[in-house]
């Protein structure tokens, strides 16, 4: 078990909105989801300004170092970014191992990957991290899964490799990656083929999507209090009280400052979210910060390139955690605005006011459309047998004529083809 301190720098002239008590809390949070850690202690560390070789100034570079000697700590996490050569000169300095939120959120990542999808996107993004700093162990390339080799074990070991070997490694790595794509690509074509609309759940680590999930579907899939329980996408076919049957999807949950390695390694699994035909914006309503962590996530959709046009839920989720008149005020809120549902997916209160909503959003009126389609525009009559809405086709000598029952969303999805 390594002894891990948790410090967040609170930088005067980098403050957000958010307050650096509760960024602690988060930091602290994501170091427990990691095992054989013991968080032996955590501090808001206030800068007036970043040292550009260490960080911190030497004032609280001893004082940090004496807590360090004192609490018996084997790895420093610093919450934010850290530059390879402060790492290089504070490992120095400490004489400890430190990650910051990168290396952190990446070690998680790789402990918890299971599929080969998983394990492969998360050994992409550790060497694009690796990449910009000094190479260190990388022998996690050659386990089948578990940690990076960051904060200790079998990856602890040092193997000298240049940037020429991770470049290599990141080749191989891609072409490995492009074969689980296509494979998925070629699920999705197959699911498009059934006429089920995909239901994708969104939203902040831990805001109790997995929980929401295994309600609606009455699956098992892993669900604790723990940042990052689900890694993993996971789809299973639910019956909604209308007797529509829909696809439900469970996503990898957002974080603020996601490693830019993180999402574009990550934007196979997401793109289920970007073919959704509706998304469930699950937050945790009980969070001091759920009004960040909702920015935070549609920072996150709007760069995958999430339509405006696909509807979307929102989702109060953990009202059980809420008492008083915070709670009446909040039931408020949520029955004034008919896309927001205020539930616990824990005692199931207000799920199923929830579940008959997305029968009704789904359960669009069909529309009758006749489309003259040139010969030249073979995708988008390929598009339109493979949503399933065309009821007819006749040919002239302009091209195909084809006539189409759709929804408005489909009609402006044919559009934007």
């Amino acid at each position: 078990m390594t002894r891990a301190l948790v410090l967040h720098p609170d930088i005067k002239s980098q403050r957000d909105r958010r307050l650096p008590e509760h960024g602690l809390d988060e930091a602290v949070a994501l170091a427990v989801a990691l095992p054989d850690l013991e968080v032996v202690g955590a501090e808001v560390v206030r800068l007036p300004l970043v040292h550009p070789g260490r960080l911190f100034g030497s004032g609280k570079l001893e004082e940090l170092k004496e807590r360090i000697k004192a609490l018996e700590v084997g790895l420093v996490l610093i919450d934010g970014p850290v530059t390879p050569v402060q790492q290089r000169n504070l490992e120095k300095e400490w004489g400890v191992k430190l990650l910051d939120r990168t290396g952190l959120i990446l070690e998680i990542f790789a402990d918890r990957a299971r599929t080969r999808e998983g394990v492969l996107q998360v050994e992409l993004a550790a060497l694009s991290y690796q990449r910009t700093r000094l190479v260190r162990a990388w022998t996690h390339l050659e386990r089948q899964r578990g940690g990076l080799g960051f904060v200790g074990g079998p990856g602890e070991t040092q193997i000298e490799a240049d940037r020429r070997a991770i470049d290599e490694a990141v080749t191989r790595i891609r072409r490995q990656l492009a074969k689980v794509v296509k494979t998925r690509e070629l699920h999705r074509a197959a699911r498009k083929k059934v006429p089920f609309p995909v239901v994708a759940l969104v939203g902040y680590t831990n805001a109790g999507k997995s929980t929401l999930f295994n309600r609606m579907t009455g699956a098992e899939v892993l669900a604790k209090d723990m940042l990052f329980a689900t890694l993993d996408p996971t789809m299973r076919g639910v019956e909604l009280p209308s007797g529509r049957r829909v696809i439900l999807s469970d996503t990898v949950g957002f974080i603020s400052d996601l490693p830019t390695q993180l999402v574009a390694a990550f934007r196979a699994t997401l793109e289920e979210v970007l073919e959704a035909d509706l998304i469930l914006h699950v937050r945790d309503i009980s969070h001091p910060e759920t009004q960040e962590q909702a920015q935070d996530v549609a920072d996150i959709l709007a760069s995958l390139g999430v339509k405006e046009s696909t509807p979307q839920i929102e989702v109060w989720n953990k009202l059980d955690l809420v008492s008083g008149e915070a709670r009446a005020a909040l039931q408020v809120q949520a029955d004034r605005n008919p896309d927001v549902f205020a539930i616990s997916a824990i005692t199931e209160e207000g799920v199923p006011e929830l579940l008959a909503a997305i029968s009704e959003t789904l359960e669009e009126e069909k529309l009758d459309r006749t489309l003259h389609l040139p010969f030249d525009e073979g995708r988008k009559r390929a598009w339109l047998y493979d949503q399933g809405v065309v009821k007819s086709e006749a040919q002239d000598d302009a091209g195909h004529v084809v006539d189409v029952r759709w929804t408005a969303r489909q009609e402006k999805r044919f559009r934007d083809l």
